[in-house]
């Protein structure tokens, strides 16, 4: 564990009634702020362990998952947000997840999530590791490596229109947004070499990246669109802006912000 990703306090504990109040406040709001339309409620499954895994393209798309848990919920993501406004930033702490330090490896979050799975519980993760595009992108190996260790199914998430919610707020306007549920898949199992492993976690990060894919509409399926001149188009988004870079090391510094 590095200085950068060892946390304050070592046993994660987040404030349920806390969450709950939370949870209640997030729902009302999605439902009186915008036009929102779910799909494929029949999908989600009864309980744990699961993965649930999404599009990001914008930074309340954990908002989308928290309105659809029938059961409790924690995530796993960047312990810095650079694409959130300021003023929201306290958000993903008040509610409590494990952070991932961009290019540390972050075993804590990592070994923290495989509990939470082992134990049956619920795991919310966007594979691509950030939200700086509004097309789909090719997943970090997180999700497939979670899945792999814990044995837990995957659920896919199709978050459609949340990035026009503020701005049709400003605009006194409600936003239009879909929430489509795809079907379980998986669970998964690698075994070989550290080689074929990595090749293995690759595969089941494409097979998830294209079950997201297929719940969107083909012009934000990115680097996964049916249409060749979208997928082309989405290339120039498809790095990973953070690699190289060491969160916790160089926080100010972003090559997207």
């Amino acid at each position: 564990m590095t200085m950068a990703e060892k946390p304050n306090n070592p046993e994660y504990k987040p404030n349920q009634p806390l969450r709950r109040f939370f949870q209640f406040l997030a729902r009302n709001i999605i439902n009186l702020l915008t036009n929102l339309e779910i799909e494929g409620r029949e999908n989600l499954p009864k309980s744990g362990p699961l993965i649930m895994v999404g599009n990001h393209f914008s930074f309340i798309d954990p908002v989308a998952f928290i309105t659809l848990a029938p059961w409790p919920l924690e995530f796993i993501g960047g312990a810095f947000t650079p694409h959130a406004p300021k003023v929201v930033r306290f958000l993903p702490k008040l509610w409590g997840y494990l952070p991932v330090y961009r290019g540390t490896g972050s075993q804590y979050a990592l070994k923290q999530a495989q509990k939470i799975l082992k134990q049956g519980g619920v795991l919310g993760i966007f594979p691509e590791g950030g939200s700086w595009a509004q097309v789909l992108r090719p997943a970090r190996p997180g999700a497939a490596l979670l899945s792999a260790e814990t044995g837990a199914p995957l659920l896919p998430i199709g978050l459609i229109g949340m990035s026009n919610v503020f701005p049709a707020l400003k605009d006194f306007k409600r936003a239009n947004i879909k929430i489509r549920i795809g079907k379980l898949f998986g669970p998964f199992k690698v075994s070989g070499s550290r080689y074929e492993r990595r090749r293995q976690l690759d595969s089941i990060s494409e097979e998830i990246m294209q079950r997201i894919a297929e719940l969107l509409p083909a012009e934000l399926a990115g680097v996964y669109s049916s249409d060749l001149r979208i997928r082309e188009e989405a290339e120039v988004f498809a790095k990973y802006p953070w690699e190289g870079l060491r969160e916790g090391e160089n926080n100010n510094k972003y090559p997207i912000t």
